[in-house]
């Protein structure tokens, strides 16, 4: 992990979970107000998450964004609020295949889909008619995890990350955060360097690694911690704030 002195970012990329949300969901006071600043400032503030868009648009309401955002891991990419760039999408076939795995495996499982969330107890009968976006498993032991990622690798098929260390979640190779964060920087007419990333879970790795400035939350997954050029505070001590403070506004508290 490596330090960097405030410079003139241009564009903030906010993972939601963990990140910029806390334990209840919401958005802080602390984090709202250093947010809306930097929007202010002149910088760009988007999110970079795993929800699909149903669940980021009262958030996207909430501060009033008008800026780009990457959903579902990178499978949509909006130009704004309304305006879809990009949706990447995976065959019924290997939706079916998963769900059987996580029926074998006894696992929890959901799916995004573009009509919407479904898991478990409230399932689709037609698995062909949706458009989906990605699927998860959830499992509280290590060992079985291992083996279902194992399986799933075997495909060759999916990017595997997650946004807990008891899920995987899976879209379709070489779509993740970070593919999205790069066509919303060509859309924009700016590089990498010009990114803050935040996060905290293995879906957040690929963006922090190639942002100009990786930072994982306090509350990171150590691998996250690892890779990050700068550790913020916890999601429930505002780090999301914190950080923009330091790094957009070079302000040290």
């Amino acid at each position: 992990m490596t330090s960097k002195s405030a410079k003139p970012y241009s564009l903030i990329a906010l993972d939601m979970d963990g990140t910029v949300l806390d334990e209840n969901s919401q958005i802080t006071p602390e984090n709202r107000k250093w947010i809306l600043r930097a929007i202010e400032h002149g910088v760009t503030v988007m999110f970079a998450t795993g929800r699909g868009l149903q669940s980021v648009q009262p958030f996207v309401q909430e501060l009033g964004l008008t800026s780009p955002m990457v959903a579902v891991n990178g499978s949509e990419v909006w130009e704004a609020p309304g305006l879809l760039k990009t949706r990447h999408v995976m065959d019924p076939v290997w939706i079916r295949e998963m769900v059987d795995l996580a029926v074998r495996r006894d696992t929890w499982y959901w799916g995004y889909a573009v009509e919407g969330l479904f898991n478990k107890e409230r399932w689709v009968e037609d698995i062909g008619s949706m458009e989906w976006l990605k699927f998860g498993f959830y499992v509280e032991d290590a060992a079985l995890l291992g083996e279902i990622r194992a399986e799933l690798e075997t495909t060759g098929r999916y990017e595997l990350t997650n946004s807990h260390p008891f899920n995987i979640e899976v879209n379709p190779s070489g779509v993740s955060k970070e593919s999205g964060l790069l066509e919303v920087c060509a859309m924009r007419g700016i590089t990498m360097d010009e990114v803050i990333a935040m996060g905290d879970s293995m879906n957040d790795l690929s963006m922090i690694r190639a942002a100009g400035l990786g930072i994982a939350m306090g509350n990171a997954q150590e691998e996250v911690k690892a890779a990050a050029d700068y550790i913020t505070a916890l999601n429930t001590e505002d780090g999301v704030a914190k950080a923009i403070r330091k790094f957009v506004f070079g302000e040290e508290r």
